[in-house]
């Protein structure tokens, strides 16, 4: 499936290798030297790799616990930012959008708008982001089964746009936790749209009583693995260089230098089952 988003995508490279493609970056924009750094370390890797990739980066963070949270360097700052990354690396780029005011904008700067887990149910949310002709990412709500992203999808597609991808995040376990229900891959994957699995997200320890989320970073390659042998698409994984400071969600990130070890076994995971 990962072919129909070729000619969606400027500069989605190796996309007929057979591997799976890759959505990766930092949580949050930090700064312009810390994205291009992170884009192409990851763009050359994935090339060596023959693995097709989309960087990441929230313009932007909305959701957050408590008010003195990072959100970000700036709206119109980082989305140039990322629209910087998309073309002096050569790779299609990807950023959450939170309200439908912001589709329109930020398709301007980036090729996939992202529609965040808690918010994929909002009608003109979707209909907003499918109206700007760009990719579409639905994060599956933890609240929800894979069954029931059908109608998410439908809404994009009834409103004139067929190029949608749905990812997985987990589902809530009681107050404060995750669990990976790995049907929820296949249940998607039977609307005809490409899956992904969002590894470091579905790892989170939310509503800790300190307002900062936690993480289970040392699971990331066990999920990730699971999901690539069950038939995941595509992957997502927040990486830093440094996620002990990273301005937002540094628990549950992927430190940078263990990206490739890592992405060397998937690739032997997704060749010994394709």
């Amino acid at each position: 499936m990962i072919e129909t988003l070729a000619n969606a995508l400027p500069h989605f490279r190796n996309t007929n290798s057979g591997q799976f493609f890759l959505m990766a970056g930092p949580c949050v924009i930090e700064g312009e030297d810390m994205a291009l750094r992170i884009a192409e370390q990851v763009r050359t890797l994935c090339d060596k790799l023959q693995i097709p990739y989309i960087f990441k980066g929230s313009y932007r963070k909305a959701n957050r616990s408590r008010l003195d949270s990072y959100t970000g360097i700036g709206d119109e700052k980082a989305l140039k930012i990322l629209q910087k990354v998309g073309r002096e690396i050569g790779v299609p780029t990807v950023t959450d959008i939170h309200e439908s005011d912001e589709a329109a904008l930020a398709a301007e700067y980036v090729d996939v708008l992202q529609i965040p887990a808690f918010l994929c149910r909002q009608t003109d949310l979707l209909i907003a982001a499918a109206q700007t002709g760009k990719v579409v990412n639905i994060k599956k709500g933890q609240f929800l089964s894979g069954e029931a992203m059908q109608f998410a999808v439908d809404k994009v597609r009834q409103s004139g746009n067929e190029h949608v991808i749905l990812t997985d995040r987990g589902n809530s376990f009681g107050y404060s936790d995750l669990v990976v229900d790995f049907r929820n891959l296949p249940a998607m994957r039977s609307f005809g749209v490409p899956v992904v699995m969002d590894v470091t997200h579905s790892l989170q320890k939310p509503n800790q009583s300190s307002g900062v989320t936690g993480g289970m970073p040392q699971l990331i390659e066990t999920i990730a693995k699971a999901a690539i042998a069950v038939g995941a698409d595509g992957l997502f994984i927040e990486t830093h260089p440094t996620p002990a400071t990273a301005k937002s969600d540094g628990a549950n990130m992927l430190p940078l230098q263990q990206l490739e070890d890592l992405l060397v076994k998937l690739t032997r995971v997704r060749d010994a089952v394709r």
